[in-house]
């Protein structure tokens, strides 16, 4: 029997073409906003490679997909597993995040008092830029 779920097509900021299923593309706020202002049916990401984004596809399949039959032991090894990339990639994966979203993507402990966070955020402005 052939899938009647609705197709979503992604277009990333160098011309490639993903068409996925909406439940997947639905993983995302950014692209639930966007669906409806997409005339053509085709929502452009013009800040997300090919590359980048079929590691993203990737990662909202294996949420998707394992959501229901997995633990937290096998979700840690399921992102520990995905997160093994070339430094590169792992660049293109993270820029233009925040601060406190790569804390919580690398479960990564901020252990300044909010004073000399607020000291560093003063003496280094261009780093916090989003």
């Amino acid at each position: 029997m052939a899938s009647t779920s609705k197709k979503i097509i992604l277009k990333s900021s160098d011309g490639n073409i993903f068409e996925v299923e909406e439940e997947l593309a639905l993983q995302s706020e950014m692209i639930k906003n966007m669906i409806d202002d997409c005339a053509d049916g085709e929502i452009p990401l013009p800040n997300a490679t090919g590359e980048i984004l079929s590691k993203v596809l990737e990662y909202w399949k294996m949420q998707v997909d394992g959501e229901s039959n997995s633990n937290d032991d096998q979700h840690k090894t399921r992102d520990d597993d995905f997160l093994r990339v070339d430094l590169n990639t792992l660049y293109d994966l993270i820029k233009g995040k925040s601060p406190e979203v790569i804390r919580r993507t690398f479960n990564i402990l901020n252990d300044f008092t909010p004073e000399e966070e607020e000291a560093i955020r003063g003496e280094n402005p261009w780093a916090f830029d989003n």
